[in-house]
């Protein structure tokens, strides 16, 4: 991964968060351009496998709890770039929205101030200080708080992000092979799923310099209603599912039993099962790329990066969803083999071919929204 014609670079990159799915993708970007990564985790002895993604000496887990100042700031030492990726989408025990999102990222800026540190920062399309949401709500908190320590501090804003080990595709595919049918809660709302591999790069390049201090949205090329992704899904697992548009109100309700059954079990229920309250909020609201951002070049597109499609990755990872897993014999429709683009497999309401004039230049478009 690493180019053996090159040194390694003179500068330490810290990176808080590198362990989780995104943090992997972030960690390979930074390698590929030869950094020394300091790896802070809260649990380095389970995070040993980072090590083999670069050259003996190339990458460093380290130890760091963001709800503990003292652990932070050693990890930042001697560090040129700080990046903090850590998130969380429901809340357990000490970790709770407000101690990572805000007062983690308050505690994360401000050790990479002391040190003279750049920070690059990783937020989330949709937040909000004024949001229902208490994610959406801190994670704008955590914004404010890096801009207040760090002025030149690089935000991103990503939609879902897809890949592998993603916690949005496989979910759906998860349930459509345990369930008759497939719950879905915000059948209408507007989702820009951006590729994993996407946002490594655009944080690469903030740690490399070339991109200016401001907040960045980004989202890949096709813009799809929720209902959308879980048909795709299931066009992709091939399996038959009967699609149930559960209204919002219902939806808090189901999401408050299971919030009390994973209480019950003491979280022994499986991730893909639990659906919170919180979340429910969420859905309430689009999560795209604003026409604001897309005018003032703060995408993707903006940072020289063409959006990868869902087509490409997405059909990789899921066939393991399928009856037979990767042994089924029955095929896709001819035109999804050749590389059809989704808005082909579903309604035919989103496009993803070049943008005409009047257009949203690569921010997707949705024909006939609902």
């Amino acid at each position: 991964m690493t180019d053996p014609a090159r040194p390694f670079a003179p500068e330490i990159v810290t990176l808080f968060g590198g362990a989780g799915f995104v943090g992997n993708h972030v960690l390979g970007a930074l390698l590929r351009r030869n950094y020394r990564v300091r790896v802070a985790v809260r649990r380095p002895h389970l995070a040993g496998n980072v090590r083999s993604f670069g050259f003996p000496g190339q990458v460093h887990p380290v130890q760091a709890n963001l709800r503990f100042p003292d652990s932070v700031r050693r990890a930042v030492e001697g560090a040129s770039v700080v990046i903090n990726l850590v998130g969380i989408l429901r809340e357990r025990g000490a970790q709770t929205f407000e101690a990572v999102h805000a007062e983690g990222a308050r505690t994360v800026a401000a050790a990479a101030a002391e040190v003279g540190a750049r920070l690059v920062h990783m937020s989330a399309l949709g937040a909000d200080l004024a949001s229902e949401s208490a994610y959406a709500r801190t994670k704008a908190q955590g914004e404010v708080a890096a801009r207040e320590a760090r002025p030149d501090v690089v935000i991103v804003r990503p939609s879902v992000v897809f890949g592998g080990n993603d916690g949005f595709f496989n979910r759906f595919a998860y349930l459509a092979r345990m369930l008759p049918v497939v719950p879905v809660v915000g059948a209408q709302t507007r989702f820009q799923p951006v590729f994993a591999g996407d946002v490594a790069r655009a944080v690469a390049k903030a740690v490399d310099g070339t991109v200016a201090p401001g907040v960045y949205e980004l989202g890949g090329p096709e813009i799809l209603t929720l209902r959308q992704v879980v048909e795709y899904v299931l066009r992709v697992t091939e399996r038959r599912r009967a699609i149930v548009d559960l209204p919002f109100g219902l939806a808090g309700i189901k999401a408050g039993f299971l919030e009390f059954a994973d209480m019950l079990t003491l979280g022994l229920l499986p991730d893909n099962l639990i659906f919170t309250r919180d979340q429910v909020a969420l859905l309430r609201h689009d999560n795209v790329v604003s026409e604001r951002a897309i005018a003032e070049g703060r995408t993707l597109e903006g940072l020289g990066i063409t959006p990868t499609a869902l087509e490409a990755i997405v059909p990789s990872y899921l066939v393991r969803y399928r009856r037979r897993g990767q042994f089924e014999t029955r095929r896709m429709a001819p035109e999804s083999a050749a590389g059809g683009s989704v808005a082909a497999e579903t309604s035919g309401r989103v496009e993803t071919d070049a943008a005409a004039p009047g257009e949203r230049p690569g921010g997707g478009r949705v024909l006939n929204p609902p």
